[in-house]
């Protein structure tokens, strides 16, 4: 079967959010890598490939001029800027309403005063939705949601994780979402009562990518620790799908030599070159255009299915 549409979306987390999640303290070493480092890479790796990507931000990461002056320079070369919330809090869906309204008010704020462009899409932190969360999102007027991520196998590792790090006595800024949410479709979907969420009427859900048996993760740290080979695979698994929707993380351009020696116990990925890791993506990405695949933005793909 042949993938109609294919996207590209890079989450903009900045390094402290993986300080977070791993119980370790802020640090001034690499703290604003994303910006500095990743994003020009990021760009080239799209220039190199011919694709448009849809670049998830935390507004408040856009108050630092010099962030908000690289972002704005992809946004001018066509790359579409959308919302990841204000501050990127893991447990945004567990938040009171006027709490939620806040983070997604103010990061559509930023992101609009930056590109003259209002988002139209939202990718919560940590993946993790509610029914107020989502209504929230639609009485924003977004007009697409692309937090699911229906993954078992993504699920149970972070379990581990949460787990290892308690038996350690660190915390982590990581929330559990409902196990209900690993039911979801694989495929575009109405948010309106689907996958266990009832609210967000209106809402498109453009949902992670996974792939048809098992359910397996096509995102960036799937990809580059199963190198190129095993990168082609997973993308033949998912290209039954009319949108196969592959999410990076900025991290996935950054290694060990960029400053992020105390990530190295922690994040797997971050030890592999990135050379190595940069081979699996466009593997990955080259296996998926062999299939048909015709790389959009997610908010192009939103507008074309919408209309099917």
């Amino acid at each position: 079967m042949v993938a109609r549409f294919c996207a590209v979306s890079v989450d903009l987390d900045e390094i402290d959010q993986y300080r977070g999640l791993h119980g370790l303290p802020p640090s001034a070493l690499c703290r604003h890598g994303v910006y500095d480092l990743a994003l020009d890479r990021i760009g080239d790796f799209a220039a190199q490939l011919d694709i448009p990507l849809t670049l998830f931000a935390v507004g408040k990461d856009l108050e630092r001029p010099q962030s908000a002056t690289q972002l704005a320079a992809l946004h001018d070369r066509g790359h579409r800027i959308e919302n990841h919330s204000y501050t990127h809090r893991y447990d945004l869906s567990r938040l009171d309403r006027g709490q939620m309204e806040e983070e997604v008010a103010r990061g559509q704020a930023v992101i609009e005063q930056l590109t003259g462009r209002r988002p139209v899409g939202f990718r919560a932190p940590g993946y993790t939705l509610s029914d107020r969360l989502l209504e929230v999102l639609a009485a924003q007027g977004l007009s697409f949601d692309s937090s699911a991520f229906p993954c078992p196998s993504y699920y149970l590792a972070k379990c581990a994780a949460l787990g290892w790090l308690k038996l350690r006595g660190r915390g982590s800024r990581a929330i559990f979402g409902s196990p209900l949410a690993l039911a979801a479709p694989r495929t575009p979907y109405p948010q309106a009562g689907r996958g266990g969420h009832h609210g967000g009427a209106g809402l498109l859900e453009l949902p992670i990518s996974v792939t048809r048996r098992l359910r397996l993760p096509f995102i960036g740290t799937s990809l580059t620790l199963a190198g190129p080979r095993g990168a082609r695979l997973l993308a033949r698994g998912c290209v039954d799908s009319p949108l196969v929707n592959l999410e990076l993380h900025g991290i996935d351009f950054l290694d060990v030599s960029d400053g992020l020696d105390d990530l190295v116990a922690d994040q797997p990925d971050v030890r592999l070159p990135r050379a190595q890791k940069l081979v699996a993506l466009v593997a990955a990405i080259d296996e998926l255009r062999r299939h048909g695949g015709r790389f959009v933005t997610l908010s192009q793909a939103a507008r074309e299915l919408e209309r099917q």
